[in-house]
């Protein structure tokens, strides 16, 4: 949108208008890709954060441009996102002063950059 930074949220009509679908498939959406979660404020107001977003347009890239079906696109999310592998009995564990909510929003900033580059390309 032209008119807000890449950076602010949104309001599920703002979104609905930017990927040029109904604020009803957005919602749908929601319920069939657990990732897609936007900030709910007072009176159930829906606000997309730059990440979910971006996880939007890929959905709708996706599912209406590139032909998944919404099963497709579940599979291929939950395949990205993947399980850690265990870490070895041997390996060090971290510090204890980093904490691992932390590491978690690092790791997620890292996911979404990647995916945002996946998406410019």
């Amino acid at each position: 949108m032209a008119d807000k930074s890449d950076e602010a949220f949104r309001t599920i009509g703002e979104l609905a208008t930017e990927l040029g679908v109904a604020q009803h498939v957005l919602r749908y959406w929601e319920g069939r890709f657990p990732q897609l979660r936007p900030l709910q404020r007072a009176g159930n107001r829906r606000y997309y954060r730059p990440a979910d977003v971006a996880l939007a347009r890929r959905i709708d890239r996706l599912l209406n441009h590139e032909g998944y079906t919404v099963k497709g696109v579940q599979k291929l999310l939950e395949a990205e996102r993947g399980t850690p592998a265990p870490v070895p009995a041997a390996e060090p564990a971290p510090p204890s002063g980093l904490d691992p909510a932390a590491l978690c929003l690092v790791r997620d900033a890292l996911m979404l950059a990647l995916a945002e580059d996946e998406v410019a390309a």
